[in-house]
């Protein structure tokens, strides 16, 4: 058993570790794209070869970033077959479908165009070059939707059913998998952060040339461009973000309860504006969640429900069968010491299925087809010890979750002012202190990447134990290794991300160092 957690635990470690080194690639390829298409549509309006200039100073480390993140990417897609393989093959019909898309049309779409983009110019038409600017950078969001498709499903398993002749969840409905809340709501409010790290990141690099005094023209046409881009994508974030609470409040409560710390619920639920967990409680005791806590009155109900006197679960409620429907009322539902029962029997079932096809009985066939259709939305916690396995890390989603809110108020007030001495420049450079925005501005940029960040830990911590929610725990997705080769590949993985992590830095410093010594106000042909 011991092999078993330590196996489970190293296996998510890898994997939580890939996804996070790719992650520090994607946003800025999803939201310098933009930012770069942008710029070059202004060249190609105005045929300004200062605009000209400035695109292709971004588009330089738009390109580093991309190649580096593309390698990430597919260690990432392979580790569902080497360390996750009865995962891939329990649900391999719906997960592998939205990456095959995101393979065939979005991959080859980026890596068709990239090579016009940064190789057409003086060979292409102006027009189409632009053409496979904007191509290359709605291809990475095509890619993104694809993925985050896949990753929606994890946490919401829509459109399949389970088939106890093959033994797998096979897709019953392609669209409703694409399209699902879960999916939109995820996709819009990654893809709009992505935006706003990468206007961030704009903004950032800019005040670190006006530090040096470079190239001051260049900066401010750059700002204009990063700080529309990033204050309008910090905004439609927020919104989205608001969009993703109702939906995990609606298919995740776990996680919305972990969010908050909350172990009992109530009509017209507060919302924690800042507080200090107490580290002795539990769900098996009656001590209080919090040390100390700042609180709005109703928050959490109005981010749940849109409503401030519906109902909000909490942990202990939830265990207990005690819910919220649409309508924000409290209701009875299945408690997790029934679904467990329930559980165990869909295990059963699925397993007098198999008997009974080899045995050629149709009838128990029959029977145990309606008892595993019965059964099956809890076959996972079958699979499950006692009720509060089914219980996440409540402190670290309690403490990313409110770092990652924190966060985004400060950048929504941040990329507005960033937006203002876009356009004031006298005021900018006049101030006495200037030095100390930019300096503000360059350390804004580790400070949205641990944003972006906490919102992955929120949104995967948070319905742990589950690799497919209510479907499938951890503990049984994994591959048939050691947990001795599982920890060799992790230090392998750590020190090959961590050498490539550096050689972007340096790469994109570099070229950051370089160019901003040249004239940037004119661009060699």
């Amino acid at each position: 058993m011991e092999e078993l957690t330590n196996v489970v635990d190293w296996s998510r470690a890898q994997f939580a570790l890939t996804a996070i080194y790719h992650w520090l690639f994607v946003p800025l390829t999803l939201g310098l794209g933009v930012i770069v298409a942008i710029m070059e549509t202004i060249f190609y309006r105005t045929r300004d070869e200062k605009w000209l200039a400035t695109t292709k100073f971004w588009m330089t480390l738009f390109g580093v970033n991309f190649a580096i993140g593309v390698a990430t990417g597919i260690i990432l897609e392979f580790e569902f077959g080497t360390n996750w393989s009865n995962y891939s093959w329990f649900v391999g019909d719906i997960f592998g479908a939205p990456l095959a898309v995101e393979g065939i049309l979005a991959f080859f779409m980026e890596s068709t165009f990239i090579a016009v983009m940064f190789f057409g110019w003086n060979r292409v038409s102006p027009k189409f070059h632009l053409a496979a600017t904007w191509l290359t950078a709605i291809g990475a969001s095509i890619s993104a939707y694809w993925i985050l498709v896949a990753n929606a499903w994890m946490q919401d398993p829509v459109g399949c059913t389970f088939n106890p002749e093959t033994m797998r969840n096979e897709m019953t409905s392609f669209w409703t998998v694409a399209t699902s809340p879960m999916a939109l709501s995820k996709v819009l409010h990654t893809v709009l952060s992505a935006w706003t790290l990468a206007g961030v990141f704009v903004v950032g690099v800019s005040g670190w040339m006006l530090l040096r005094k470079r190239n001051a023209d260049h900066c401010f046409r750059s700002l204009k461009v990063g700080a529309w881009v990033g204050f309008i994508g910090i905004v439609l974030t927020s919104i989205s973000g608001d969009t993703s609470a109702v939906t995990v409040a609606e298919r995740q409560p776990m996680k919305l309860a972990a969010m908050e710390g909350l172990y009992k619920g109530q009509h017209g639920q507060e919302i924690v504006a800042f507080g200090i967990l107490n580290p002795a409680k539990t769900v098996d005791n009656d001590e209080d969640p919090y040390l100390m806590k700042i609180a709005i009155p109703y928050g959490l109900s109005i981010l749940a429900n849109h409503d401030p006197q519906s109902f909000v679960p909490g942990v202990n409620d939830i265990i207990n069968g005690i819910s919220m429907d649409r309508d924000g009322n409290a209701i009875n539902t299945v408690s997790y010491a029934e679904r467990m029962k329930r559980g165990k029997m869909a295990k059963e079932a699925v397993a007098a299925h198999h008997v009974a096809v080899q045995m050629g009985d149709k009838t128990a066939m029959a029977e145990a087809s309606k008892a595993i259709e019965a059964n099956y939305p809890y076959f996972g916690y079958g699979y499950l010890n006692t009720p509060q396995e089914a219980v996440p890390n409540i402190p670290l989603t309690f403490y990313t979750f409110h770092l990652m809110v924190t966060v985004g108020g400060y950048l929504m007030v941040f990329m507005l002012l960033a937006l203002v001495f876009a356009y004031k420049r006298q005021l900018l450079e006049k101030a006495r202190w200037a030095k100390w925005w930019h300096m503000l501005a360059i350390a804004t940029i580790p400070l949205t990447y641990l944003c972006s960040a906490c919102g992955w830990i929120v949104a995967e911590v948070g319905r742990q134990p589950w690799t497919i929610q209510d479907l499938m725990p951890n503990k049984v997705a994994i591959s048939d290794l050691s947990a001795g080769y599982v920890q060799i590949t992790f230090w392998v993985f750590a020190f090959i991300f961590t050498a490539l992590l550096i050689a972007d830095v340096s790469i994109i410093m570099k070229q950051i160092a370089e160019k901003s010594k040249q004239n940037l106000d004119t661009v060699k042909h």
